[in-house]
């Protein structure tokens, strides 16, 4: 029985990154002899257990063989016999197949340590195209390294769209890998990655739509729409901003793709359109509903969030209400970082005043101010028709809010 660490940790400690999780792989042993040495076994599709003391995970060396389509389609084999080398031959790239013996050696059979160091991401073998998330993990690889995939590698992903493989691939494995991409510091490089291969093309259709659709240049300098969004989910990153922001900066301008050429540049009326895509999406692909509901909220609203120097107190105070600011402050203000990449996210931006995210919270300042329990309460002792009731406190409370945010922006009466 013997014990090698394998897999990110190697590849990691080789970059010098930090190391969060171990993975082991133990060569010469069987499930019965990892329980009587007291480890725990987990693993539902193939042998992995639990350390004794650390809790950290070890897996018997296994091979596996397709035989059905989808990432699940896979038959797998462990036993004592099966060596180091084989288990490394099933992996994806080369960077992820170096091993560490007991004693600090570098096992390195597919030359993953010099791939480290030219920054290239290559599959393994042929086996590479077997499994569809490999598309999703090499294309998330790119994000998070700033590596190029190998032409030969690029081309079997190419191979794996078009012969149908990826159509394979769950929702809930699609938002997974998509997650952890979007949180990389440079999210672009994945969707430039999958498009490069078409499967953005497959599995984000509305994504894929958004490039070659021309803008204003006015507004926007990089014309390209999905250039645009490319530049405002880096923006999100550079700002470390949370998952859901990422993804309503992602999905924010959907409706662009739809727009009939003969329309061109301009976008009439895309935020709506821009809202039944997102639910078509998400319905699609399962986000958290906290991301969810964010993305549509800023597909819908991030125009007029722009607007926010023009806006009167009344249209201010209506926004309000219909984002549940009151309701969810934290969610309204990742909903106006999420307007604020959509208008850094172009070239020569990053560094100009957005004042409308701030002029928002200012009147979402003053409208808190409001006590809408005293204005119920005495709106209960004034009218007598109780059915009625409802309506007249919601009027009252609109008033006040209307009147604090008037006061606090210094806006002329309406």
């Amino acid at each position: 029985m013997k014990t090698y660490l394998v897999g990110g940790s190697v590849r990691d400690e080789i970059l010098g990154l930090p190391v969060m999780d171990h993975d082991y792989v133990v060569v010469g042993s069987s499930p019965d002899e990892m329980v009587r040495l007291g480890y725990r076994p987990v693993g539902k599709d193939f042998p992995v257990f639990l350390h004794p003391q650390s809790q950290e995970q070890y897996a018997l060396a296994r091979t596996e063989r397709k035989v059905s389509r989808g990432y699940k389609g896979f038959e797998v084999y462990a036993s004592p016999e099966v060596t180091l080398r084989e288990d490394l031959a099933r992996r994806d790239l080369t960077i992820n197949s170096i091993a560490k013996d007991q004693d600090g050696n570098i096992i390195d059979p597919f030359d993953g340590v010099a791939d480290l160091e030219a920054g290239w991401l290559r599959h393994i073998g042929p086996a590479f195209t077997e499994d569809p998330v490999r598309v999703l993990r090499t294309s998330r690889f790119a994000a998070r390294f700033g590596f190029r995939i190998a032409p030969e590698t690029l081309a079997l992903m190419s191979e794996m769209v078009h012969n149908g493989e990826v159509d394979a691939l769950v929702p809930e494995r699609v938002w997974q890998e998509f997650a952890r991409g979007l949180m990389e510091h440079k999210p672009s490089r994945m969707f430039y990655a999958l498009r490069e291969c078409s499967a953005l093309l497959r599995i984000m259709p509305e994504v894929d739509a958004l490039f070659g659709v021309p803008q204003p240049a006015k507004y926007h300098p990089e014309i390209d729409t999905g250039v645009h969004v490319m530049m405002v989910i880096d923006y999100a990153a550079s700002k470390n901003f949370s998952l859901p922001v990422r993804f309503a900066a992602l999905t924010h301008d959907l409706g662009k793709g739809t727009t009939p050429p003969d329309e061109w540049p301009r976008h009439i009326g895309h935020e709506a359109r821009s809202v039944e895509l997102v639910k078509d999406l998400c319905e699609r692909i399962k986000p958290p509903n906290e991301a969810r509901d964010l993305a549509l909220l800023v597909a819908r609203y991030h125009g007029d969030v722009h607007r926010a120097a023009e806006l009167r107190p009344a249209t201010i105070a209506n926004m309000l209400q219909r984002v549940d600011a009151y309701r969810k402050p934290e969610r309204f203000e990742e909903f106006l970082q999420a307007c604020a990449c959509d208008f850094h996210g172009r070239p020569g931006y990053a560094e100009k005043p957005y004042p409308q995210a701030e002029r928002l919270r200012e009147a979402f300042s003053a409208a808190r101010n409001v006590d809408a329990g005293a204005i119920a309460a005495e709106a209960a002792r004034a009218v007598s028709d109780l059915t009625r009731l409802p309506v007249a406190i919601n009027a009252k409370v609109s008033e006040a809010r209307i009147a604090e945010i008037r006061t606090r922006l210094n806006a002329p009466g309406e």
